[in-house]
């Protein structure tokens, strides 16, 4: 947003400069507007150079370790996730989203009975944001959420590695309760309107 800001700057300045009446202002409108797009081809050559090389490393590395690992040893370790209420709100999540990444992660709750379901989609929705800092490959489409963050960090010369990893763990704890939150909701509203889940 910085490189908006600085761009409308440079225009004032330059336009301040000029005088030409409703040329100039035709000539003005024009160069903001190509400076504008600009601007935009920057960011993604930077995107096309940066990241985008580095998310497709890591999920071809994924998608191997899946498949040196096995899918069945994926699935049995899917299905222990899914059976108690710690592990289901938070480690049934956070394999899902780590190993099928994001919307694929939503498949794990086959592994889950029907009253258990809406309560893990609400968990595995809810981290597809977190890990991002440690695990990009997890929500690529949605980078750009924590890119900004980061780049505040790097103008202010912070490493990035602690808040990842303080990202990561404050969102364990949210799906856990988003998760309990939304189970104890499915299980009054099934009693209420006498719907047996």
């Amino acid at each position: 947003m910085t490189w908006f800001v600085a761009l409308l700057q440079q225009e004032g300045e330059e336009a301040v400069a000029r005088q030409g009446g409703i040329l100039g202002a035709l000539e003005d409108a024009g160069t903001w507007f190509i400076g504008l797009f600009q601007a935009g081809a920057d960011v993604f050559v930077g995107f096309v150079t940066g990241i985008i090389p580095l998310v497709i490393v890591l999920l071809t590395a994924f998608y191997t370790i899946v498949n040196l690992v096995g899918e069945q040893r994926v699935n049995r370790a899917a299905q222990f996730a899914a059976g108690n209420v710690l592990t289901r709100y938070s480690l049934l999540p956070l394999l899902a989203v780590f190993f099928l990444t994001n919307p694929m992660a939503y498949t794990f709750g086959r592994f889950l009975e029907e009253k258990y379901k809406p309560a893990f989609y609400d968990s595995a929705v809810s981290f597809v944001h977190p890990p991002l800092g440690l695990f990009p490959h997890v929500n690529p489409a949605e980078l750009f959420v924590w890119l900004g963050v980061a780049r505040g960090l790097q103008q202010l010369d912070l490493p990035l590695g602690p808040l990842a990893v303080r990202y990561l763990l404050a969102g364990l704890v949210v799906i856990f309760i988003r998760g309990l939150v939304t189970q104890f909701m499915t299980a009054f509203l099934a009693r209420r309107q006498g719907v047996e889940l």
